[in-house]
């Protein structure tokens, strides 16, 4: 297929687009580059690779990027809780407004499918914190980030069965290790950072759980969907990761710490109460899709930590690193 990868320049965008050429696909990345595009230029000598660059709230720019393709992974989006509380406008318009403009240009241009990027902090908060949320269990957005990617969710589900593509909806656990373009303002690979660098790090609200992807797995999901025929998975949401590298903050500080060589110091903030506390099941990915992480939390630490000894990585705080 010619996939169109939008946020193709990006952290996951950049690991994905490379895996689907090395599956045979031809690949479109489409980006903005407002975190530069180095981690495009692998990918330039390759056959099968083409960039668009261009903004996914320009009808025009989206138009030039969907003209000619198969399938669409909707990547692009404003991501994480303190970049959309940053500018909750430009927000919406980017996670929800242009998501939605880009389903409907999908289905003007007869794309086949369209696998859009959601993520699993749309459950919010357990009722139960002895049990898994699933697929089913009931969606709490209590973020920006969240309410757009929930209601583009809902949007695209609405539309199952319709003319248009037929859409898969990737609900993403927080991502960690390295990519062509590294974060390190989400939680592994920022602990790992700051407890090699600094040696000292506050927590805040240790015993909440989140659950954790590598970026690898994560794009290794997206290519995995893409492998099966559409029609078997319209309408379908999977969440992405696996139930056992669901964390809280602290064991998360611990396996950094046992990777570490020298002392550290960790500033416990005991926060009594955080709307985001979720432990996730991904039974139905594994079970549907025999889909299985590559990739565990310890092995994202270790490659940060690696990156950083060696100086791979010679400044976590470029703000090329930072959403």
């Amino acid at each position: 297929m010619r996939v169109l990868v939008t946020g193709g320049a990006g952290y996951v965008g950049s690991v994905l687009s490379a895996l689907l050429l090395d599956a045979g696909h031809e690949v479109r990345a489409f980006d903005s580059l407002a975190h530069g595009g180095a981690s495009l230029l692998a990918l330039y000598p390759r056959d099968g690779f083409d960039f668009v660059r261009g903004d996914v709230r320009s009808q025009d720019d989206l138009s030039r990027a969907v003209a000619g393709v198969d399938a669409i992974v909707h990547l692009a989006a404003i991501v994480g809780d303190p970049a959309c509380r940053a500018d909750p406008e430009l927000a919406r318009a980017v996670n929800q407004d242009a998501s939605l403009s880009l389903l409907e240009l999908a289905g003007t241009h007869a794309v086949q499918r369209f696998v859009f990027a959601s993520t699993c902090s749309n459950y919010g908060r357990m009722s139960d914190a002895l049990e898994y949320v699933d697929e089913d269990a009931e969606l709490q957005p209590l973020s920006v980030y969240a309410e757009t990617k929930v209601a583009v969710e809902r949007e695209l589900l609405s539309q199952n069965g319709s003319a248009g593509p037929a859409t898969t909806v990737l609900r993403f656990a927080t991502v960690h290790g390295l990519s062509p373009r590294p974060r390190f303002d989400l939680t592994v690979n920022e602990f790992a950072a700051e407890l090699f660098l600094n040696r000292r790090l506050v927590v805040f609200g240790e015993q909440f759980w989140r659950p954790y992807v590598h970026v690898r797995d994560a794009a290794r999901a997206v290519a995995l969907v893409l492998e099966r025929p559409a029609a078997e998975l319209a309408g379908r949401v999977f969440n992405v990761g696996a139930t056992t590298e669901n964390y809280r903050k602290w064991d998360i500080v611990e396996l950094v710490r046992a990777q570490v060589e020298h002392d550290v110091e960790v500033e416990r903030v005991h926060q009594p109460d955080d709307p985001r506390d979720y432990r996730v099941s991904f039974e139905r990915i594994r079970s549907e899709l025999g889909f299985e992480p590559s990739r565990t939390v310890p092995d994202g630490i270790r490659e940060v930590l690696d990156a950083l000894r060696t100086g791979v990585i010679p400044d976590v705080t470029d703000p090329r690193y930072r959403n």
